[in-house]
């Protein structure tokens, strides 16, 4: 299978004309969305395949309620408007199911039981590779995405992950973003300022 290079329409919609937004039409997100946009998500590469990222869904009013008191005063209303807030979790156990995802080689569990240090790096390196792949994967669906840090990671930690096994890395508003309220998008840095080929 030959790669193809994606149309302008297609780049666009997931890189060059994409915003981070932080005001929402009211319109809902479904769970045949959600269950599309981890659909294509999943599919992105990881080390060893070891895919820590673990996803909560916040949608009902109930579930936001739980979410809000944790939240920095700047991220409350874009969350609370936001038709669902994803919290991307990382599993600091993920190493016990490498077994079912990464078969061709069994010792690959060993690399991380009992090393507490590489499995916080590799939870965090690879869920944040899968926060990446997230937010294409709404994008190419037609979502909106506002990603955030701004949250009391351990007290948000003990209310959704309350048996202590994962880890919330960072949460990302998905709806249908209201244009009227960007800011004018950001500069970039040129090629020459962020890039080197030796």
């Amino acid at each position: 299978m030959s790669n193809k290079i994606l149309s302008d329409e297609a780049l666009n919609t997931l890189f060059r004309s994409a915003r981070s937004h932080n005001a929402w039409i009211d319109k809902p997100v479904s769970d045949d969305q959600l269950h599309q946009l981890y659909e294509l998500m999943k599919w992105g590469p990881t080390s060893a395949n070891c895919t820590p990222a673990r996803i909560i869904f916040v949608r009902s009013e109930k579930a936001k309620a739980r979410l809000k008191p944790y939240l920095d005063d700047g991220n409350v209303k874009k969350s609370m408007t936001a038709p669902v807030v994803a919290i991307i979790g990382m599993d600091m156990e993920f190493y016990e199911k490498l077994p079912k995802l990464f078969p061709h080689n069994l010792e690959a569990r060993s690399w991380f039981a009992g090393k507490p240090d590489k499995i916080h790096e590799t939870a965090f390196r690879n869920s944040t590779l899968q926060g990446a792949y997230f937010i294409l994967a709404a994008r190419s669906l037609g979502l909106d995405c506002g990603p955030m840090s701004g949250f009391d990671a351990k007290k948000l930690d003990a209310e959704f992950f309350p048996d202590g096994k994962i880890k919330s890395n960072f949460i990302c508003a998905i709806g249908y973003g209201d244009a009227s309220k960007l800011f004018p998008r950001g500069n970039r840095l040129s090629f020459e300022e962020a890039c080197q080929i030796l």
